[in-house]
């Protein structure tokens, strides 16, 4: 059993990551869509509407991918933090991704793999853990791939169910006409910059404990999960889809391959004017359905998913930035600033009244890193039998925007410092691994003393 302090240092060590994009793989992942749907033809089921030609992500945007554990589990943690599913009633998921403090080893001169404990928990929670440490290595891609090809604007991921939720009712616990179809991209990555139309992605990701051939079937799934949402025209809107091979010998692999439409601009509508990102938005009912384009001068019927027409694209923009505030707000521990960026739909009710013992938060917790004055919650438990001290928070003064309702305000002051953020992994007065995201977020820990 490795001391606790070691395990922390090893938290802070960045790793090479094995990414995986080419021909072969929109090849293997071709076939495997192909064979699952005659698979379902000898069911009687109709075969998935997938998104079409899935393409290579050019290596200057996925190649030299370098990650600290505790970059995953940051990226983790945010993107589970308005989850709702666990007995924190969304008050404190995001604290589900320390429970992989010790799956992960590497090395600066090494690639990145799963760890003795990593493998051992690999036989008992396959599916668990495979996918929510994907969800980490697959979100730190595409946040890569963006700010690549758009250095000049933020990239912002929003958990794909909460967004669309203020929209569609989308299982029978919501109120309003149902779609009944059960797939949806799990993230969006809206990319934006102040005073410009963002551009939203949809984002699918899975993760195995198995092979390659397991990433095939697992991204020609993905594939059907993206296409459930448009965003303006008829398969025009752009997607990413990963999954990350997490063998129990051998380095990790994340598998990604995109659709490059050119469609996913959240523009103004004619004559329309700009939505003030500080206003609260209430749920609205659209009937689901997304239409097809007329052939023959002939309109299909709508098929099954979601489609954000352009009268609903300032809308959907104002309910990406006000769930994105969410997100950081409830992983800063503030049920009652989180509150009001969310519809009673999105989940109001999970960041107000009662939480289980031990699974509640409070924003309570002020903690100056790498030289940052942050806010936030904190979290005590034993790591190898010493006890540790986690916290996750927001840079003070952004948070008092958030706090404030000022969404916007909010937005100018990230963009601008987008470039500034430390890249440290370890504070010396902290004595612990630290990551600071460019959305202003900090996940934190260090030994209890």
């Amino acid at each position: 059993m490795k001391p606790a302090a070691d395990v922390l240092t090893e938290l802070s060590q960045p790793s090479n990551v094995a990414t995986h994009s080419t021909m072969a793989l929109v090849g293997s992942v071709d076939a495997a869509g192909a064979e699952d749907d005659e698979k379902r033809k000898e069911k009687e089921l109709d075969a998935l509407r997938r998104k079409p030609k899935l393409q290579v992500i050019p290596a200057v945007e996925v190649g030299s991918l370098r990650l600290a554990p505790w970059d995953v589990l940051h990226t983790l943690g945010r993107a589970i933090a308005l989850a709702r599913r666990g007995a924190g009633r969304g008050l404190a998921e995001h604290w589900g991704s320390l429970k992989y403090s010790q799956a992960l080893t590497g090395g600066s001169d090494t690639y990145m793999k799963l760890s003795a404990e990593g493998r051992e928990t690999a036989d008992y929670y396959k599916a668990l853990q495979s996918g929510e440490l994907g969800i980490g290595f697959s979100l730190a891609l595409a946040k890569q791939v963006l700010s690549r090809r758009y250095p000049r604007h933020v990239v912002s991921i929003v958990p794909a169910d909460t967004a669309l939720r203020a929209g569609w009712a989308l299982t029978s616990r919501d109120k309003g006409p149902r779609s009944g179809y059960r797939y949806r991209p799990r993230f969006f990555a809206e990319v934006w910059k102040p005073g410009e139309p963002s551009r939203v992605f949809t984002i699918e990701s899975k993760g195995n404990h198995s092979n390659a051939a397991a990433s095939y079937d697992q991204l020609a799934s993905a594939s059907a999960h993206v296409e459930a949402v448009h965003i303006g025209s008829w398969n025009e809107t752009p997607s990413l889809v990963f999954s990350t091979e997490l063998p129990v010998e051998g380095p990790l692999t994340v598998h990604a391959l995109h659709f490059d439409g050119k469609g996913g601009w959240l523009s103004s509508s004619a004559g329309s004017a700009d939505r003030n990102l500080d206003h609260f938005i209430e749920d609205e009912n659209f009937y689901p359905g997304i239409q097809p384009l007329a052939e023959g001068g002939r309109q299909p019927q709508p098929e099954p998913g979601f489609h954000v027409t352009p009268e609903r694209y300032e809308w959907f923009r104002h309910v990406l930035a006000r769930t994105a505030a969410a997100g950081l707000t409830a992983f800063a521990g503030d049920g009652e600033a989180t509150v009001q960026y969310l519809t009673k739909r999105q989940g109001v009710r999970h960041f107000t009244g009662f939480a289980h013992a031990a699974t509640g938060s409070v924003q309570d917790a002020r903690q100056r890193l790498l030289g940052i004055r942050f806010v936030g919650t904190d979290h005590v438990f034993r790591l190898n039998r010493t006890r540790v001290e986690a916290f996750s928070g927001v840079a003070e003064d952004l948070f008092r925007h958030l706090e404030a309702g000022q969404v916007e305000q909010y937005r100018r002051e990230v963009h601008a410092r987008r470039a500034s953020w430390p890249v440290d992994r370890w504070d010396g007065k902290w004595q612990g691994p630290v990551s600071v995201d460019s959305d202003g977020s900090v996940l934190a820990m260090r030994v209890l003393t």
